[in-house]
């Protein structure tokens, strides 16, 4: 059996589709899967055993330019290439408008949520199939909840395997260390920079290393800030989606603002503590083993806000606390 797979971002969310392919391939014994993703996050797909082909997309980047998009030929290579396998079924995992409109350009059935389960309801009048998820539950077991039906088997019990090996994915660590992600986009997502330099002179007394990725120059700024004048800690070289993928799988723990790459954390199983502000962990938190959950306090705390500060309540001595009972607790004793 072939599935297409849509689920072009972000980061997290693709990170969240992950455990529905394990479930369905331990159900469907010989079942592939193609996955249509954002260019950005092509790699992610990759990793998992049964996925056998990437079809990048480039939505926000053809948005921006659509008459270059149209000249340079990309979008017809796109759909041709969609066209060139043979589907037994299209999976809208994603549930939106732009995802929903991809499924056009094959011929196959196409499975996704029904209207009162899809983020925007109109895109279930591009289904075939539609099925109904609950939407009060994590974004994890709603993606693995279709998969089950729209395959037709038995969703098996448990929180789910991502399918990553972490082992095959690290290098051979000298020295434990930690990870501070601490990039994202809202800067109301934004632990205090004070904060992060306070947590690190902590590990930094405790003889811990701590390691500092950057995806721009703003981030690459912070972080030598954070690290600045420390024994133990140090800035990252500039890394791609998989070298980043690489670091967070050799550490020992990582602390991380609400983040794709927290996200990734957790699929690679490696104990995170992830740090909520305007957000909220209960549907889209990190998910899995040796997650811990960290919610500000105050009027701004869970907003959603994007702007105002919101991590009342949540210092460095409450996250140092944390990571130093992590660090020292048996395995699997979170």
């Amino acid at each position: 059996m072939r599935v297409l797979i849509i689920k072009t971002s972000s980061l997290g969310d693709v990170v969240h589709t992950l455990p529905a392919l394990t479930d369905a391939a331990r159900a469907i014994p010989g079942i592939r899967f193609d996955w249509v993703v954002e260019e950005g996050f092509a790699e992610i797909p990759a990793w998992h055993p049964a996925v056998s082909q990437v079809i990048p997309v480039a939505i926000r980047r053809w948005r921006k330019h659509p008459l270059r998009t149209w000249r340079s030929g990309e979008w017809a290579r796109f759909k041709q290439r969609l066209r060139e396998t043979r589907y037994d079924l299209v999976i809208d995992a994603q549930g939106l408008l732009k995802s929903a409109w991809l499924t056009r350009y094959v011929s196959a059935p196409v499975a996704g949520l029904d209207r009162d389960s899809a983020r925007e309801p109109l895109a279930s009048r591009f289904y075939d199939r539609r099925y109904a998820v609950a939407k009060d539950q994590h974004a994890l077991e709603r993606v693995r909840q279709l998969f089950a039906k729209a395959l037709g088997y038995t969703l098996p019990s448990g929180s789910g395997d991502y399918g990553l090996n972490r082992a095959a994915m690290m290098d051979a660590v000298a020295q434990p260390y930690l990870v501070f992600l601490h990039g994202t986009t809202w800067a109301s997502k934004h632990w205090p920079e004070a904060d992060w330099r306070a947590l690190a002179e902590r590990m930094d007394e405790l003889g811990w290393a701590v390691r500092l990725p950057w995806g721009n120059d703003a981030e690459k700024a912070r972080a030598e800030r954070i690290a600045a004048g420390l024994t133990h800690a140090a800035v990252l070289p500039k890394l791609n989606l998989a070298g980043v993928a690489k670091v967070i799988a050799g550490a020992s723990a990582c602390v991380s603002v609400d983040t794709g790459l927290g996200h990734l954390a957790a699929a690679l199983d490696v104990p995170n503590i992830s740090l909520y502000g305007p957000t909220l962990p209960g549907k889209v938190g990190a998910y899995g083993r040796s997650q811990i959950h960290l919610c500000a306090s105050g009027p701004n705390a869970g907003s959603g806000d994007r702007d105002k500060p919101c991590f009342d309540g949540l210092g460095a001595e409450r996250v140092g606390l944390e990571l130093e009972a992590l660090l020292l607790a048996p395995p699997g004793t979170f």
